[in-house]
């Protein structure tokens, strides 16, 4: 995007990817943009084309990449369309994408942190604060995107009200 990467690989990675700038500042993701294909393949699929090509005509007819993917390889290496066969090929392979920052808290589709498991009892609710009760995305979990997220938050959700229940029963 205008604003860097994201996608499943992205949030699958996210946690690990988010610890390593708070620990380091420094992060970095490294993605194989032509898998299934070896350095060794790439460097020779390149080398039939020769330099007559364009470099996105290179990177579409020698190693099938798409429009995005050549555009990341620009990005990342401004001057790859100069570089050797062998270090395009290897770029490619360990295509490695520097991190800065996660984007703003206003723009996520979900986010770490929130309340603690051990804050909770077995019906999902607050020990600190009887008759409150917690689930979803109030809870400290690094719940996945999409349909995994919207069960995971039914079912907790669930098993609150049913903690509610019992609660003002009894």
């Amino acid at each position: 995007t205008k604003h860097g990467i994201e996608g499943s690989v992205v949030y699958a990675h996210s946690a690990a990817l988010r610890d390593r700038l708070e620990l380091t500042g420094k992060a970095s993701l490294t993605v194989d943009l032509a898998p299934g294909r070896t350095v060794e393949r790439l460097s020779r699929d390149l080398a039939k084309l020769g330099r007559k090509e364009s470099f996105a005509n290179r990177m579409r007819k020698a190693a099938g990449l798409s429009a995005v993917k050549i555009g990341l390889l620009r990005e990342i290496f401004p001057d790859i369309a100069a570089m050797p066969d062998d270090f395009v090929a290897a770029r490619m392979k360990h295509a490695e994408i520097p991190l800065l920052r996660p984007r703003p808290i206003a723009e996520a589709i979900s986010s770490a942190g929130g309340i603690a498991w051990s804050g909770l009892d077995e019906n999902y609710m607050l020990k600190k604060l009887p008759g409150i009760f917690a689930a979803g995305e109030m809870l400290d979990w690094e719940a996945p995107t999409g349909g995994y997220l919207l069960t995971a938050c039914f079912a907790t959700g669930k098993a609150a009200a049913n903690g509610m229940a019992k609660w003002l029963e009894g």
